[in-house]
């Protein structure tokens, strides 16, 4: 009796190392099996934009800061589940806010300022508004936040100084904020998978919500990358795709070669041809159709190029005279809204402030114009290695209390956006010596031409020239998202989705699954986890 033949693994290569990647990558390498993964990144470290620099730590307290991405919502299931199974927790955060400066431009949602007393009236109505733009959703989806707010008559000081500052914050858009889809805006505030803040009548964000700060990332991602190795998935590092050859029916023929800071070290710039049965693009859309050049479809050039990107510079530096200058870093009496000082609540909130005050994130918009703005965070006030919180570990310890260490210099980092229009930064004017790192980013502009030519078209990507497309810009800019998206990359090729008996995490996956793939999960996987 002949035996039966054995199935060959299907081959697949995932094109880059961030959470996408690394997502996708982890899901199939469950069933090692029928799954033979490839990772090739061009970066020497996995993690994207999810990482980590040294710093002086007797100079400031800690050893290192994170500085592409420093944390997210408590709804980050699929996250911080995907952290935890590497002994890596998050650190829960009050997120305090200021933006502004001065008794005129100044907010924040730890006590009510006069800026807030001034806009009342607003503040109540957009409460209502909210609710029709979640009624209409279908068309304020392709109604931009800046034209919706002009459509239902708000103030324009209110728009600039309280709206659009807070929508950056939220999604880190910057100047293309006002141009977001205004249903974006609306889930930021209604949707429970999404929303950060609890509307408020009176102070339009409500308290002080949860944030959590990400542990080390770069001690994250290098676990991830040692696990995936462990379970047989190749890494290929520093070595860039040079040109994707041909994308047929389970024949995809990738070249490759050592990105030129390794022909500088004498390692050759030797191009090396393979072939997968399956391609995973897990990088922003803009780098895919570098990427795929000529073997890009005429399908992929109009869904992925309707992603516009910009460059932004990120300033990480311990110069308080500079933020000083321009934003509002401690309590001041005179800070309150006269008018409710007299209030219990915002008497609360006053002593509250005097001991407690320690805002995360800034935003100082720019006099001439004040739509456009620069964002900053205190990482010293934010980030878990300042607050004598042991950062990472495998053997996932109980986190003892935090307690903001003394005696140090603050830590800062100031974004700078849109480098096309950088005559207006403020750069030049943070002391030199005290900057001690300077970085440039490619930041998605999440604008309403976005969710109308890209996001409700994912699907008819995914799938096609045995290729899928995984990365968070397919929807909104979160970390969540990317990992999703690289689940349901996996997911589609026939690996399991890996957190499906926990409701919360698959809830979302189930979400980002239907969006980038118009699909379900399996009936039978579902079934069998759904009383879990």
């Amino acid at each position: 009796m002949a035996s039966k033949a054995v199935e060959k693994p299907i081959r697949v290569a995932i094109i880059g190392s961030g959470i996408s990647g690394l997502g996708a990558a982890f899901a199939l390498s469950q069933h090692p099996e029928k799954f033979k993964v490839t990772i090739i990144d061009k970066l020497h470290v996995c993690g994207g934009m999810a990482t980590s620099e040294d710093i002086d730590e007797a100079k400031f307290g800690a050893s290192y800061v994170n500085d592409g991405v420093q944390g997210g919502s408590p709804q980050f299931f699929n996250v911080y589940k995907f952290f935890k199974m590497q002994g890596f927790v998050p650190t829960e955060v009050g997120l305090q806010l200021s933006f502004g400066k001065g008794k005129k431009e100044f907010w924040t949602n730890v006590f009510p300022s006069e800026l807030i007393e001034k806009h009342q009236k607003s503040i109540s109505r957009l409460g209502w508004t909210l609710k029709i733009v979640k009624f209409f959703e279908p068309i304020f989806a392709l109604m931009s936040v800046q034209t919706m707010l002009k459509l239902f008559m708000f103030p324009q000081d209110f728009s600039d100084r309280l709206v659009l500052p807070l929508l950056a914050l939220f999604m880190g858009t910057g100047n293309q904020t006002p141009h977001v889809s205004a249903a974006i805006f609306e889930r930021l505030f209604l949707d429970p998978s999404m929303a950060l803040f609890e509307f408020s009548p009176d102070n339009l964000v409500s308290d002080i919500p949860t944030m959590m700060a990400f542990p080390k990332l770069r001690d994250v991602y290098e676990a991830w990358r040692k696990y995936l190795i462990s379970k047989g998935v190749e890494i290929r590092l520093k070595t860039e795709v040079t040109e994707i050859v041909q994308r047929k029916k389970n024949n995809v023929v990738l070249k490759f070669a050592p990105t030129k800071d390794e022909w500088v070290k004498g390692e050759g710039s030797g191009e090396t041809t393979e072939t997968f049965d399956q391609l995973i693009m897990a990088v922003d859309a803009d780098s895919a159709l570098k990427i795929l050049k000529k073997q890009s479809t005429w399908r992929e050039r109009r869904i992925l190029g309707n992603v516009k990107y910009f460059w932004d510079v990120s300033v990480t530096h311990w110069d308080k005279a500079y933020m000083d200058k321009y934003l509002e870093l401690e309590y001041k009496e005179e800070l309150v809204a006269q008018n409710r000082k007299s209030e219990y609540v915002c008497q609360t909130a006053m002593a509250y402030a005097e001991k407690e005050f320690r805002p995360l994130y800034f935003i100082h918009s720019y006099p001439d114009d004040p739509k456009r703005i620069e964002m900053s965070f205190d990482l010293t006030n934010y980030q878990p290695q300042f607050k004598l919180i042991k950062p990472s570990g495998p053997d996932y310890p109980a986190q003892p209390k935090q307690m903001p260490i003394t005696g140090f210099p603050h830590v800062y980092q100031t974004i700078f956006l849109n480098k096309e229009r950088s005559d207006q930064w403020t750069k030049n004017e943070i002391d030199k010596d005290k900057i001690l790192i300077e970085k440039w980013w490619k930041q998605q502009g999440h604008n309403w031409t976005h969710y109308l030519g890209t996001v409700p078209w994912m699907w008819a990507l995914n799938g096609q020239n045995e290729t899928h497309y995984a990365g968070a810009w397919g929807l909104v800019n979160m970390h969540e998202i990317g990992l999703l998206s690289g689940f349901a990359a996996a997911y589609k090729l026939g690996a399991d989705y890996p957190f499906a008996d926990d409701k919360n995490a698959r809830r979302l996956f189930e979400a980002v699954l239907a969006l980038f793939h118009l699909s379900k999960m399996r009936k039978e996987e579902k079934d069998s986890k759904k009383n879990r």
